[in-house]
Protein backbone atom coordinates (compact mmCIF):
# COMPACT_ATOMS: atom_id res chain seq x y z
CA UNK A 1 0.00 0.00 0.00
CA UNK A 2 1.32 3.43 -0.88
CA UNK A 3 0.07 6.94 -0.27
CA UNK A 4 1.48 9.99 -2.20
CA UNK A 5 -0.83 12.51 -0.57
CA UNK A 6 -3.39 12.67 -3.36
CA UNK A 7 -4.26 9.01 -3.81
CA UNK A 8 -3.87 5.64 -2.14
CA UNK A 9 -2.73 2.60 -4.04
CA UNK A 10 -3.63 -0.77 -2.56
CA UNK A 11 -2.35 -4.03 -4.01
CA UNK A 12 -2.29 -7.62 -2.85
CA UNK A 13 -2.35 -11.23 -3.83
CA UNK A 14 -4.21 -14.19 -2.37
CA UNK A 15 -3.76 -17.87 -3.10
CA UNK A 16 -5.82 -20.27 -1.02
CA UNK A 17 -7.03 -23.66 -2.11
CA UNK A 18 -10.70 -23.85 -2.78
CA UNK A 19 -11.25 -20.08 -3.12
CA UNK A 20 -11.80 -17.83 -6.09
CA UNK A 21 -10.11 -14.59 -7.02
CA UNK A 22 -6.60 -13.86 -8.16
CA UNK A 23 -4.14 -11.06 -8.02
CA UNK A 24 -4.51 -7.46 -9.06
CA UNK A 25 -3.00 -4.07 -8.73
CA UNK A 26 -4.82 -1.32 -6.98
CA UNK A 27 -6.52 1.17 -9.28
CA UNK A 28 -5.96 4.86 -9.09
CA UNK A 29 -8.59 7.22 -8.14
CA UNK A 30 -8.71 10.73 -9.40
CA UNK A 31 -11.45 13.18 -9.82
CA UNK A 32 -11.24 16.43 -11.66
CA UNK A 33 -12.13 18.07 -8.45
CA UNK A 34 -8.77 17.03 -7.18
CA UNK A 35 -10.22 15.19 -4.26
CA UNK A 36 -8.36 12.12 -3.02
CA UNK A 37 -9.87 8.74 -3.63
CA UNK A 38 -9.00 5.22 -2.78
CA UNK A 39 -9.32 2.03 -4.81
CA UNK A 40 -9.15 -1.71 -4.10
CA UNK A 41 -9.01 -4.26 -6.89
CA UNK A 42 -7.97 -7.90 -6.97
CA UNK A 43 -9.90 -9.05 -3.93
CA UNK A 44 -9.91 -12.72 -2.90
CA UNK A 45 -13.05 -14.22 -1.38
CA UNK A 46 -12.76 -17.70 0.14
CA UNK A 47 -14.69 -20.01 2.34
CA UNK A 48 -13.00 -21.85 5.20
CA UNK A 49 -11.33 -25.02 4.01
CA UNK A 50 -12.63 -28.32 5.38
CA UNK A 51 -9.94 -30.29 7.21
CA UNK A 52 -10.29 -34.02 7.50
CA UNK A 53 -9.30 -35.16 10.96
CA UNK A 54 -6.79 -38.02 11.02
CA UNK A 55 -6.84 -40.71 13.69
CA UNK A 56 -4.10 -39.01 15.68
CA UNK A 57 -2.94 -35.43 15.98
CA UNK A 58 -6.32 -33.75 15.58
CA UNK A 59 -7.36 -30.68 17.48
CA UNK A 60 -10.69 -30.60 19.25
CA UNK A 61 -12.59 -31.63 22.33
CA UNK A 62 -12.83 -35.34 23.06
CA UNK A 63 -14.49 -37.51 25.68
CA UNK A 64 -12.37 -40.43 26.89
CA UNK A 65 -14.47 -43.36 28.12
CA UNK A 66 -12.85 -45.36 30.92
CA UNK A 67 -14.63 -48.50 32.07
CA UNK A 68 -14.54 -49.23 35.82
CA UNK A 69 -12.27 -51.81 37.38
CA UNK A 70 -14.45 -54.69 38.54
CA UNK A 71 -13.75 -56.85 41.59
CA UNK A 72 -15.26 -60.22 42.37
CA UNK A 73 -17.31 -58.60 45.16
CA UNK A 74 -18.93 -56.25 42.62
CA UNK A 75 -20.57 -59.29 40.99
CA UNK A 76 -22.67 -60.11 44.06
CA UNK A 77 -25.91 -59.29 42.24
CA UNK A 78 -25.08 -61.77 39.45
CA UNK A 79 -25.90 -65.28 40.70
CA UNK A 80 -24.53 -68.08 38.49
CA UNK A 81 -26.32 -71.37 37.89
CA UNK A 82 -25.93 -74.09 40.51
CA UNK A 83 -24.08 -77.22 39.41
CA UNK A 84 -25.63 -80.68 39.63
CA UNK A 85 -24.18 -83.43 41.83
CA UNK A 86 -24.70 -87.19 41.87
CA UNK A 87 -22.90 -90.48 41.96
CA UNK A 88 -22.81 -94.10 40.92
CA UNK A 89 -23.91 -96.63 41.84
CA UNK A 90 -26.88 -94.28 42.36
CA UNK A 91 -27.48 -93.64 46.05
CA UNK A 92 -25.00 -96.11 47.48
CA UNK A 93 -21.37 -97.23 47.59
CA UNK A 94 -19.32 -100.18 48.75
CA UNK A 95 -16.72 -100.03 51.54
CA UNK A 96 -13.20 -100.23 50.17
CA UNK A 97 -14.14 -99.69 46.51
CA UNK A 98 -14.35 -96.42 44.53
CA UNK A 99 -17.65 -94.59 44.58
CA UNK A 100 -17.87 -92.40 41.49
CA UNK A 101 -18.98 -88.83 42.29
CA UNK A 102 -20.05 -86.80 39.25
CA UNK A 103 -20.82 -83.07 39.00
CA UNK A 104 -21.91 -81.03 35.98
CA UNK A 105 -21.81 -77.32 35.11
CA UNK A 106 -21.40 -75.23 31.96
CA UNK A 107 -20.27 -71.79 30.83
CA UNK A 108 -23.10 -69.25 30.71
CA UNK A 109 -23.73 -65.49 30.68
CA UNK A 110 -25.90 -63.01 32.57
CA UNK A 111 -26.66 -59.38 31.73
CA UNK A 112 -27.59 -56.39 33.88
CA UNK A 113 -26.39 -53.08 35.36
CA UNK A 114 -23.03 -52.89 37.10
CA UNK A 115 -21.46 -49.75 38.60
CA UNK A 116 -23.70 -47.58 36.42
CA UNK A 117 -23.00 -49.50 33.20
CA UNK A 118 -24.81 -52.19 31.25
CA UNK A 119 -22.64 -55.27 31.30
CA UNK A 120 -22.55 -58.94 30.29
CA UNK A 121 -20.98 -61.30 32.81
CA UNK A 122 -19.63 -64.67 31.71
CA UNK A 123 -19.17 -67.51 34.23
CA UNK A 124 -16.77 -70.37 33.43
CA UNK A 125 -16.40 -73.51 35.61
CA UNK A 126 -12.82 -73.43 36.91
CA UNK A 127 -12.67 -75.58 40.05
CA UNK A 128 -14.74 -78.27 41.77
CA UNK A 129 -14.28 -78.56 45.54
CA UNK A 130 -15.74 -81.85 46.81
CA UNK A 131 -16.47 -82.62 50.46
CA UNK A 132 -17.11 -86.37 50.65
CA UNK A 133 -18.77 -86.23 54.06
CA UNK A 134 -16.23 -88.44 55.86
CA UNK A 135 -13.74 -85.71 56.69
CA UNK A 136 -11.92 -85.83 53.34
CA UNK A 137 -12.13 -83.40 50.45
CA UNK A 138 -10.57 -82.76 47.05
CA UNK A 139 -10.37 -80.04 44.42
CA UNK A 140 -10.43 -80.92 40.73
CA UNK A 141 -10.67 -78.96 37.49
CA UNK A 142 -13.34 -81.31 36.15
CA UNK A 143 -16.71 -82.47 37.39
CA UNK A 144 -15.97 -86.05 36.42
CA UNK A 145 -17.82 -88.46 34.17
CA UNK A 146 -19.74 -91.71 34.40
CA UNK A 147 -18.01 -95.06 34.12
CA UNK A 148 -19.88 -95.80 30.90
CA UNK A 149 -18.80 -92.57 29.21
CA UNK A 150 -15.21 -93.25 30.25
CA UNK A 151 -15.39 -96.80 28.98
CA UNK A 152 -14.59 -98.23 32.43
CA UNK A 153 -16.16 -101.09 34.39
CA UNK A 154 -18.08 -100.35 37.59
CA UNK A 155 -16.08 -99.50 40.71
CA UNK A 156 -13.10 -98.28 38.69
CA UNK A 157 -11.22 -95.26 40.10
CA UNK A 158 -11.81 -91.92 38.36
CA UNK A 159 -10.56 -88.36 38.83
CA UNK A 160 -13.53 -87.60 41.13
CA UNK A 161 -14.16 -90.99 42.79
CA UNK A 162 -13.74 -91.62 46.51
CA UNK A 163 -13.15 -94.73 48.62
CA UNK A 164 -15.11 -94.93 51.89
CA UNK A 165 -13.49 -97.00 54.64
CA UNK A 166 -16.53 -97.51 56.84
CA UNK A 167 -20.16 -98.22 56.23
CA UNK A 168 -22.71 -95.53 56.96
CA UNK A 169 -24.72 -92.69 55.47
CA UNK A 170 -22.68 -89.85 53.98
CA UNK A 171 -23.66 -86.47 52.54
CA UNK A 172 -21.44 -85.24 49.71
CA UNK A 173 -21.30 -81.51 49.05
CA UNK A 174 -19.75 -79.53 46.22
CA UNK A 175 -18.71 -75.90 45.83
CA UNK A 176 -18.14 -74.88 42.22
CA UNK A 177 -15.63 -72.08 41.64
CA UNK A 178 -16.64 -69.99 38.64
CA UNK A 179 -14.11 -67.75 36.89
CA UNK A 180 -15.79 -64.54 35.71
CA UNK A 181 -15.33 -62.17 32.76
CA UNK A 182 -17.14 -58.89 32.06
CA UNK A 183 -17.94 -57.17 28.79
CA UNK A 184 -19.01 -53.50 28.67
CA UNK A 185 -19.28 -53.68 24.88
CA UNK A 186 -15.59 -53.58 24.03
CA UNK A 187 -14.55 -57.19 24.67
CA UNK A 188 -14.11 -59.61 27.57
CA UNK A 189 -12.11 -58.54 30.62
CA UNK A 190 -11.23 -61.14 33.30
CA UNK A 191 -12.15 -60.46 36.92
CA UNK A 192 -9.61 -61.76 39.47
CA UNK A 193 -10.92 -64.39 41.89
CA UNK A 194 -13.83 -66.83 41.89
CA UNK A 195 -17.58 -66.75 42.39
CA UNK A 196 -18.67 -69.76 44.45
CA UNK A 197 -21.85 -71.70 43.66
CA UNK A 198 -22.95 -74.61 45.90
CA UNK A 199 -24.59 -77.74 44.49
CA UNK A 200 -27.58 -79.48 46.10
CA UNK A 201 -26.19 -82.12 48.49
CA UNK A 202 -25.98 -85.77 47.49
CA UNK A 203 -26.62 -88.48 50.10
CA UNK A 204 -25.47 -92.07 49.72
CA UNK A 205 -25.46 -95.25 51.78
CA UNK A 206 -22.12 -97.03 51.96
CA UNK A 207 -22.51 -100.78 52.50
CA UNK A 208 -20.25 -103.70 53.24
CA UNK A 209 -20.20 -106.59 50.83
CA UNK A 210 -19.34 -110.07 52.09
CA UNK A 211 -18.85 -113.03 49.83
CA UNK A 212 -19.64 -116.60 50.69
CA UNK A 213 -19.04 -119.85 48.90
CA UNK A 214 -22.39 -121.52 48.38
CA UNK A 215 -23.55 -124.47 46.38
CA UNK A 216 -26.76 -122.82 45.18
CA UNK A 217 -27.90 -119.33 44.18
CA UNK A 218 -30.31 -117.26 46.25
CA UNK A 219 -32.99 -117.94 43.65
CA UNK A 220 -32.48 -121.63 44.20
CA UNK A 221 -32.10 -121.37 47.99
CA UNK A 222 -33.61 -118.13 49.37
CA UNK A 223 -32.54 -119.06 52.93
CA UNK A 224 -28.89 -119.60 51.99
CA UNK A 225 -25.95 -117.46 53.27
CA UNK A 226 -26.19 -113.86 52.15
CA UNK A 227 -29.73 -114.24 50.77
Amino acid sequence: MSNNGSQVDVGGTANQPGSGGGSGKGGTGGSQGGGGSSGNSGTAESSPATEECPIVGCRGNYTVVTYPDVTIDDLASFVPARPSLGGEPAGFGVVGTPTNIVAAASTHTLTGPLLGWDVTVRFRPAGYVFDYGDGSSARTTTGGATWASLGLPQFSPTSTSHVYRERGTYTVSLTLQYAADVDFGSGWRPVPGYVNAPAPPYTLEVLEVRTALVDRTCAENPTGPGC
